[in-house]
């Protein structure tokens, strides 16, 4: 007999770590369940299921990504292309969903609520993380994604707290008091978060809305990504006041470590990930709040990069930049 499948929603702002607590839900998983993750950047180049492939290595994982930020566009058709062919090829026990770091939730949520997969999923607990330290910041109070993403949550984690002490925590509950928010709040450091949260009820409730039928939409599962005779593309978007740039390029490239880590160290953006082929190795590379991570990882299909933030002329002439350091085989 067939039953529903456990459904989480991830979410949170950029840059508050999604992508890294996924990842450790992933490594502690039970042993003999199988795990999906349908994974959305506001980008248009893919990077975090990469990245979670590459570090994982957990068997019974399956991941899908879904570029663009179109996770919650029209009708969520997109969503819902994506999410049955993942349901379809790995029958998970378990699902996680992370939605772009600007996306609306609500409306993910209510595309989970449609009637076709009442007796697919099992809603439960979505978790929002947040990192406190933004609570000072009215870029961030101020926008309506971050608020309704605490306004979604079933339970809010206050992630990163190795990086503030133990007293900011009622800051967070103030700010959510004033906000009649009454979700019950967590904390933990580097996305650790424990898996029997996932199993608390989800509280949120909508009306389920007829859905209108999307008469254009940009379906990015379907796409492959065929390289010109540069051997390099560019993809851009904007919405919600941020723009995002990306670029793949062909795995012919070979990048010089050193030049690339001062690089993308010296770039000002809200976000950037990038992994790449470069003369010492595969790396991942990992910025936020002006602080960049840089990891070996195993092996990867090309090089690719997205940069987010509010002033795409921070990052222009990036790409001349890299292909000036870069070495085609």
């Amino acid at each position: 007999m067939f039953s529903q499948i456990p459904t989480n929603i991830i979410t949170g702002f950029l840059g508050v770590g999604k992508t890294t607590a996924i990842q450790y839900l992933l490594a502690n998983k039970p042993e003999n369940e199988r795990w999906a993750v349908l994974v959305n950047e506001f980008g248009e180049v893919g990077i975090d299921a990469g990245l979670m492939n590459n570090e994982s290595e957990v068997p019974g994982v399956f991941i899908k990504e879904l570029p663009g930020g179109c996770m919650c566009c029209t009708a969520g058709v997109p969503m819902q292309i994506a999410l049955n062919q993942l349901i379809r090829q790995s029958r998970p026990d378990r699902l996680l969903i992370e939605p772009t770091g600007l996306g609306h939730p609500k409306e993910v949520v209510e595309t989970l609520r449609q009637p076709e997969y009442s007796g697919v999923l099992d809603l439960r607990c979505t978790i929002t993380l947040v990192d406190i330290r933004k609570l000072r910041d009215n870029r961030y109070t101020s926008h309506e994604t971050f608020n309704q993403q605490l306004q979604v949550a079933d339970l809010i984690v206050a992630n990163k707290t190795d990086l503030y002490t133990a007293s900011a925590i009622p800051e967070l509950e103030e700010y959510l008091s004033g906000h009649s928010i009454n979700t019950p709040v967590e904390s933990c450091s580097n996305g650790q978060l424990k898996l029997d949260w996932l199993d608390q009820p989800s509280g949120f409730t909508l009306t389920v809305k007829t859905k209108e039928k999307a008469a254009h939409f940009h379906d990015h599962s379907l796409e492959e990504d065929v390289f010109p005779e540069s051997g390099f593309l560019r993809k851009d978007n904007k919405g919600e006041g941020y723009s995002s740039s990306g670029w793949i390029f062909s795995p012919e490239f070979e990048f010089d470590f050193a030049r690339l880590e001062l690089l993308l160290t010296g770039i000002t953006a809200e976000r950037l990930k990038a992994v790449f082929i470069t003369d010492e190795g595969i790396y991942a590379f990992n910025l936020a709040d002006s602080i960049l991570k840089v990891q070996a990882l195993d092996e990867v299909m090309d090089s690719r990069i997205e940069v987010i933030g509010e002033t795409p002329a921070n990052w222009t002439g990036l790409e001349a930049q890299l292909l000036a350091m870069a070495t085609r085989c």
